[in-house]
């Protein structure tokens, strides 16, 4: 292993992620205007997207850099009881869906993260996601995976590379997070 080539990869990676930064300007777009308006933000993923999801709601509800007013967010990967209870009762592909089927409205944003676009849980919780009337934010890997296209805009980490794409979309949560910090009412 060679620690320097680890740092040189994640350089570049960063470098091209930083291309993207006009979808990241949508981006903010959308959660700032569910915000607005009211409505909240659900956040889901597996493993480290899982920790990632929980990350970027703990900002949004605590806070970033400044004080102000509590965002509304929720991560779905948080309550081991309804995760268990849905996961043995309905399976495991559905402990977010299900979630999203109990708290989701018209004109709250799902932020979906999945390194390869393609967790059966992640996918269903962002079909539900629009049968209900929300718009969907997908944080993937390189090729966007079967979740690209069922969300209202994606970010696509430009590595094949799980750790590099972990990576991206944490620096990406603190942009948004940044972002909607700055531009809150109140």
């Amino acid at each position: 292993m060679n620690i320097l080539s680890i740092f040189e990869e994640h350089n570049a990676v960063m470098l091209e992620a930083a291309r993207l930064s006009p979808l990241l300007e949508e981006a903010i777009g959308i959660l700032q205007a569910c915000l607005a308006s009211g409505r909240k933000i659900l956040v889901c993923g597996n493993g480290g997207s899982a920790a990632s999801a929980q990350h970027f709601a703990a900002e949004l509800v605590c806070r970033f850099r400044a004080d102000r007013r509590a965002l509304a967010a929720v991560a779905l990967t948080s309550d081991t009881m309804a995760l268990t209870a849905i996961g043995n009762d309905y399976g495991y592909d559905r402990v977010f869906a299900r979630q999203v089927e109990a708290i989701a409205a018209p004109g709250d944003v799902l932020v979906a993260l999945s390194t390869s676009g393609n967790s059966q849980n992640v996918l269903a919780a962002m079909e539900t996601a629009r049968s209900v009337g929300c718009k969907g934010i997908a944080l993937t890997g390189m090729n966007g995976g079967a979740l690209a296209p069922l969300a209202d805009l994606s970010l696509k980490a430009p590595s094949p590379v799980v750790a590099r794409i972990q990576e991206v979309h944490d620096v990406w949560i603190h942009v948004l997070a940044q972002a909607l910090e700055e531009h809150v009412d109140g």
